[in-house]
């Protein structure tokens, strides 16, 4: 059983610190798995569509006919053979038996915001970024157009709530809580933000966080007030090998740097961080490393030099 995968920029590593290369060759954008069917993986590429595996990464086969650009894939907490899929242009589909069939949940180009949604290196596009179902309701998704809105839906995609007063417009990474179910976190391109009614309203608590382009955000599982944030000063110094990145952590109060363990900044591009039952995981360019509370930091297995690339993804099985 593979307990990570982690995609890379043409590659995804399978492992567990101990790393197999598998899609060699691929551009990837995304990955997703689950530790109910940890041998099935979803992961997302800009030119072969959302890809599946069954075997553990051994074999892979192309699961999602619509769209090249495979942007965002998500298992839902509520029943591993639910997965949700969005892509380039922006659509969001859904699978109810593991990624064999998928229906279109269709309406979300339809809402108001539409006219704003481009993505600034490609203007004539937009994509589904990051897709997030509620803890504790199997209907309700979360979704980060890149770049335009945060768009709701309360029934399974049957029907879409638009852009909310105060949500960010360029949203990477969205993060829910089991402990705290109202609540949806999101690191975006223009900061910070915190909502604590299912998206309706947000703030934005961000004393403390220096750089404010955020990339990726995870929140403690056993705390909803531990919040972990990877940051920039702008998208081309987070989205490089040779630029500046960091990451911060907040209890609830301010927000202070976090990178104890952690190379950088020099040279760290934008870590994609994610959680395992034993506290915080950071995905970067210089290798994959846990914290117990997101503020001291230990390097997983060894890291080759051919891995020095921009990470994309990371499940945790």
């Amino acid at each position: 059983m593979p307990p990570y995968y982690a995609a890379l920029s043409d590659r995804l590593l399978v492992g567990d610190g101990e790393w197999t290369d598998r899609l060699v060759g691929e551009t990837l954008e995304c990955v997703a798995a689950d530790e109910r069917v940890p041998d099935r993986a979803f992961v997302g590429t800009v030119d072969a569509g959302l890809q599946r595996t069954t075997d553990g990464g051994e074999s892979w086969q192309r699961a999602l006919s619509a769209g090249d650009r495979a942007t965002s894939v998500a298992v839902s907490p509520h029943d591993p053979d639910t997965i949700w899929a969005g892509t380039e242009p922006s659509a969001v589909y859904r699978s109810t038996d593991g990624g064999d069939s998928w229906t279109e949940r269709e309406g979300l180009t339809d809402l108001d915001s539409t006219s704003r949604w481009s993505f600034p290196p490609r203007p004539h596009t937009h994509h589904v970024r990051w897709l997030a179902v509620a803890p504790d309701d199997p209907d309700r998704l979360y979704v980060a157009i890149e770049a335009g809105a945060f768009v709701r839906s309360p029934d399974g995609g049957d029907t879409w709530l638009d852009h909310p007063d105060g949500g960010r417009y360029d949203n990477h990474t969205l993060a829910t809580h089991p402990d705290a179910p109202d609540r949806v976190y999101a690191a975006a391109g223009d900061g910070y933000a915190l909502s604590t009614d299912r998206g309706e309203t947000w703030t934005h608590p961000q004393a403390g966080l220096d750089h404010r382009y955020l990339w990726s955000v995870a929140v403690h599982p056993d705390d909803p007030d531990t919040v972990v944030a990877s940051a920039a000063r702008g998208a081309r110094s987070a989205h490089s090998t040779t630029g500046e990145s960091y990451v911060y952590r907040t209890t609830g109060g301010t927000w202070e740097p976090a990178m104890d363990g952690l190379p950088g900044p020099d040279g760290l591009a934008r870590a994609v961080l994610s959680t395992d039952e034993r506290g915080v995981l950071a995905l970067t360019n210089r290798g994959l490393f846990r914290s117990p509370r997101g503020a001291e930091w230990d390097r997983i297995g060894a890291w080759d030099g051919s891995y020095d690339q921009v990470p994309h993804g990371l499940a945790v099985v």
